[in-house]
């Protein structure tokens, strides 16, 4: 059962905030997609291809979907005709298969790097010199069917909000380090995606402009 109350309400709050609200729509069925749309909603976060995929052909056209999961460089062809933003981008083998598919699709495909900022193992991402590294090799005349758009990040998972706003603003420092430099002059440099539904206050009060929002929409999932 979607919670159109609760959408409402964190829909208000984070466009007087400039904030832009993905709903986690993973494991949930395309009718609960359909319903938050008919609200209003457009921007839908999903995190396994196949997945993906079968929503896709069944749902809106105009719906922007937003790949957050962990993609695998064999996976980007099915999602790259389509898909709005990819929000894990955390190794250059990977960004150079969407620029590929991207341009086989005539397309310009928008992208986050994924910067580990958790203290967990489970966390994927690069930290601030891979990025640098990364960013340093990087050459957007090869690369031109992608847009890196920012930084993607995920916090640990605890109860401590103190270390989570500390690992959020360790990676909006960095963004806001990279916008001034790396990418000085370019205005698609712009988002900052971090927080979730436990998480998203002390993510904003960071810097964050991108929420993924999942359980307070859809409910828990099985």
């Amino acid at each position: 059962m979607v919670n159109l109350e609760a959408w409402s309400e964190l829909t208000n709050e984070f466009k007087a905030k400039g904030v832009t609200l993905v709903a986690v729509s993973k494991t949930k069925p395309a009718s609960d997609i359909q319903a938050l749309y008919d609200a209003g909603q457009r921007d839908f976060g999903e995190n396994y291809v196949q997945e993906l995929v079968e929503k896709e052909v069944l749902l809106p056209t105009d719906i922007r979907w937003h790949f957050i999961g962990h993609l695998q460089s064999n996976k980007v062809k099915y999602i790259a005709p389509y898909v709005h933003l990819i929000h894990a981008v955390d190794n250059a083998g990977l960004l150079a298969e969407i620029n590929k598919q991207a341009l086989k699709n005539n397309r310009t495909i928008d992208v986050l790097l994924q910067m580990y900022i958790a203290n967990e193992d489970t966390k994927f991402g690069m930290d601030e010199q891979e990025i640098k590294d990364f960013l340093q090799h990087f050459q957007p005349h090869v690369m031109a069917n992608v847009r890196i758009c920012g930084l993607m990040g995920m916090a640990s998972f605890t109860d401590d909000m103190e270390q989570v706003k500390r690992e959020f603003t360790q990676l909006h420092t960095f963004f806001s380090h990279l916008a001034t430099t790396c990418f000085a002059g370019k205005p698609e440099f712009k988002v900052c995606s971090m927080g979730m539904s436990s998480d998203y206050g002390p993510a904003i009060e960071a810097g964050s402009n991108m929420v993924r929002i999942g359980s307070l929409l859809f409910g828990s999932r099985a």
